[in-house]
């Protein structure tokens, strides 16, 4: 027999599931970039930064003091590291800072501060040692000896150390004092020279800037006794004015015997004004790299105290507001105990990013059951389908027709166990499914036994036919 059953395509079946598993695959990339951005901020927050910090010149205390804290922080692996700039000097170490060459310089509070400067520590006070050295024996002065500094007009000052900031200190005073700097012959010697010039004479009346316990100041007025005799310490009597005037400086006081020798030098207290080395950092720098920087300065200048005497003189910053040199926010958090630490830093972050995983997750979660929802409805059209293929095979004229049937119902079978994995029909759906399939089996192998029947009959009644017609 010709003619048969037009079949209806089966929809396609393989789609959904494909679809499904891709949003899988990109959901568990998704996961893991978030997990791996996470994972990089955080190395990012908390991998060791390094600051450049200028400081000058070439041997001088601050320079060794630097060179101990690098050494400190990079044996406690701190969030902090410093890398050395040397420079001529606290003029050329603010310079750099200006211009945005170095993170951090040392600089003097007594010269221009740049604008971009904010402070993180004092590393040391400096006072002003101002001396007339003893007569040498046998050697005759003129004129009666030097006891105040009003009497200096028409001699020879001697600065220690090149720098120009000294000679500017010594005219401050000299204007203070009422001595017109123009009436007084100033000569600089490099530090390394003071002892030596003095041994020589090259001046009547000494100035030198530095820490109390500086050992150059120290040499320095050791080799002005000569021959028994002590130099004279010359009080400046006008600190409180210029401390007034010039806010930069203030008044002090050299202790008794700061100097050693014997007898004590100096024998009493000597009146006098000091002035500032600072630690400061360019202006957008970190508040909280800074408030580390800080933390772990102090830390490792009680670590230092007998190692490096002078890094006792770190001090805090002044965190007033009308400060000379206004604390970076940093230094300042630290100082006052208001430094942030990770969690309060970075909670926000860390909610907002939970939130994004919950989000998506809620959202991968929506998307994967709006995905089986289309597999379950493509589901449902497949046993639509099959239920209507059991009609097709009781119809069928052909075991052609019938094997294309069984082909498909193949196929949808395949899919319904597919589905029944990937969690999109439940268990009570794939019982019915598994009713309609057996109904279908049940219609396709009646069909061909009844073809099979009628193939059978057909040779025999045309037998009869053509006996009958012979009669």
């Amino acid at each position: 027999m010709t003619g048969g059953v037009k079949l209806a395509a089966a929809p396609a079946a393989s789609s959904p599931r494909q679809a499904g598993r891709q949003t899988l695959l990109v959901a568990i990339a998704l996961l893991l970039a978030l997990v791996g951005a996470i994972a990089g901020g955080y190395y990012f927050v908390m991998r060791p930064e390094t600051l450049k910090i200028a400081v000058g010149p070439t041997n001088s205390d601050d320079v060794r003091v630097v060179q101990t804290l690098t050494h400190a922080f990079a044996q406690t692996h701190g969030h902090v590291r410093l890398k050395l700039i040397q420079t001529d000097g606290a003029v050329a170490s603010a310079d750099a800072l200006s211009q945005g060459k170095v993170d951090l310089a040392i600089i003097r509070g007594d010269l221009d501060v740049p604008k971009n400067a904010q402070a993180v520590a004092t590393l040391r006070k400096n006072v002003v040692v101002i001396w007339v050295p003893a007569p040498a024996k046998g050697k005759k002065k003129s004129g009666a000896r030097i006891t105040k500094i009003s009497q200096v007009a028409g001699h020879r000052i001697g600065v220690v150390g090149r720098t120009e900031a000294n000679v500017n200190l010594l005219k401050v005073i000299l204007q203070q004092s009422g001595v017109d700097p123009n009436k007084v012959d100033v000569v600089q010697f490099p530090a390394a020279e003071a002892s030596e010039a003095i041994r020589n004479q090259k001046a009547d009346v000494y100035l030198a800037a530095g820490p109390v316990n500086s050992k150059i100041t120290a040499d320095a007025i050791a080799a002005s006794a000569k021959d028994g005799g002590e130099p004279t310490f010359l009080a400046i009597d006008s600190a409180e004015a210029i401390a007034q005037n010039h806010p930069v400086y203030e008044s002090a006081e050299i202790p008794s015997g700061a100097f050693g020798g014997s007898p004590e030098r100096p024998d009493d207290e000597v009146k006098t004004i000091s002035f500032n080395h600072h630690i400061v950092a360019r202006k957008g720098l970190s508040e909280s790299t800074v408030a580390a920087l800080t933390r772990q300065l102090f830390a490792a200048r009680q670590q230092l105290l007998t190692e490096f005497p002078l890094a006792a003189k770190i001090e805090t910053p002044d965190t007033d507001k009308d400060a000379v040199i206004p604390a970076h926010p940093g230094a300042a958090a630290f100082v006052d105990g208001e430094e942030k630490t990770f969690l309060d830093k970075y909670s926000d972050y860390i909610w907002w990013t939970l939130m994004a995983l919950s989000a998506t997750g809620s959202l991968g979660a929506w998307f994967a059951g709006y995905l089986k929802r289309d597999e379950r409805t493509n589901n449902g059209h497949l046993r639509e389908r099959l239920l209507d293929m059991i009609a097709v095979a009781r119809r069928s004229e052909s075991t052609d027709e019938l094997d294309v049937l069984q082909s498909e119902a193949d196929t949808i079978l395949r899919d319904t166990l597919h589905c029944f994995e990937d969690g999109a029909i439940p268990e009570g759906a794939l019982t019915a499914f598994n009713i309609a399939l057996e109904q279908f089996h049940r219609a396709v192998a009646d069909r061909k036994l009844v073809l099979a029947t009628i193939a059978q009959s057909l040779p025999r009644a045309g037998a009869q036919l053509r006996a009958a017609g012979t009669l």
